[in-house]
């Protein structure tokens, strides 16, 4: 039976860290529309926290807001803020913390949680509140690298053409988002993939420091050893990245046609397999800078983290190693 998130078989609080002036102080980030929030979540896991430190809960209220209340928490000398929601969530957080010293912790509340899993949070809320619980006696950051396009840092994964086409029709369609979860992402890029990129996709180029430039439809970024998870089963589209490596590793599409796609989706899929190693993909490892464009004049659809930005038509790639601190 659990009582506010803490099992009734956990020893009860001591009561010096109910009054400590010295219990840390968390911002609690909530996005009210994740997959798996709930009102009554948000109240049990703000409860279960308040156990340990002083929390300042606040809902988002729209798109970038969560990158404004993050800022505003460091701003304002928390400790750390924790998300409870989905990687949406987490990126808007992260780049608000970027670069200011203070740490996040992830609670999961999305579908996917894909940045959770990655630095080890545990899968459900009421392990990872447990373990946030915990580390108020062993507290310690860790840096991690953060990815860059144009003015939007990403914590693991970017996509840039196809992959955030079908990003944006899938955030269309919040209610089939959640009830079918990573298949109703794979019917949406079939239909998104016929629709628009059979014929006539949007152009773009891959400007590297060296002078090449790699021309194509679709470009992929990863700082972290998974692009995204279907389901339970990672994707792992570029292989040699990690959330400490220093750099990025990046990968261009050069068409679209029907015959190279069952490739494409294949090496996704069956993990060994590294995307570059397509015959229709330019990949590109250790890059910490590149300029992407448009050549065609159209703006180029992009996503970072799985959320849906906007369109672009000319922006720096980067990396910031440690650029995030995290407590785990």
């Amino acid at each position: 039976m659990l009582v506010g998130l803490v099992p009734s078989s956990a020893p009860a609080p001591d009561a010096s860290a109910l009054t400590s002036p010295k219990r840390r102080r968390l911002a609690v980030v909530v996005n009210p529309n994740a997959t798996t929030t709930s009102p009554r979540l948000r109240s049990l896991v703000v409860h279960a926290l308040s156990h340990r430190y002083e929390v300042e809960p606040v809902d988002t209220e729209g798109p970038r807001h969560a990158i404004e209340l993050a800022r505003q928490a460091a701003a304002d000398g928390v400790d750390a803020v924790v998300t409870l929601g989905g990687d949406g969530t987490v990126n808007e957080a992260a780049n608000g913390l970027a670069g200011t010293g203070v740490p996040l912790m992830p609670l999961p509340g999305g579908a996917t949680n894909v940045f959770h899993r990655l630095i080890g949070m545990p899968g459900e809320i009421v392990d990872a509140t447990e373990h946030v619980l915990s580390l108020a006696d062993r507290w310690e950051t860790t840096p991690v690298d953060l990815g860059r396009i144009g003015d939007r840092w990403f914590t693991f994964s970017a996509g840039v053409g196809l992959d955030a086409s079908v990003v944006d029709r899938v955030d269309q369609r919040p209610t089939l988002k959640a009830r079918l979860g990573p298949w109703y992402y794979a019917t949406s890029a079939v239909s998104t993939f016929l629709k628009h990129y059979v014929k006539d996709p949007p152009q773009l180029v891959l400007e590297l420091p060296d002078g090449r430039e790699l021309h194509g439809v679709t470009a992929i970024f990863q700082n972290a050893p998974e692009f995204t998870f279907f389901s339970r089963r990672p994707v792992r589209l570029l292989h040699g990245e990690d959330l400490h490596s220093g750099h990025l590793s990046g990968a261009v599409l050069r068409h679209t046609r029907p015959t190279v796609m069952p490739g494409v989706t294949m090496r996704a899929l069956i993990t060994p397999m590294d995307l570059g190693g397509h015959r229709a993909v330019d990949a590109v490892q250790g890059l910490t800078s590149a300029v992407l464009r448009s050549t065609d004049g159209r703006p180029l659809p992009f996503q970072v983290d799985g959320d849906y930005v906007g369109g672009i038509e000319r922006a720096e790639v980067g990396v910031s190693p440690g650029g995030l601190l995290v407590v785990v």
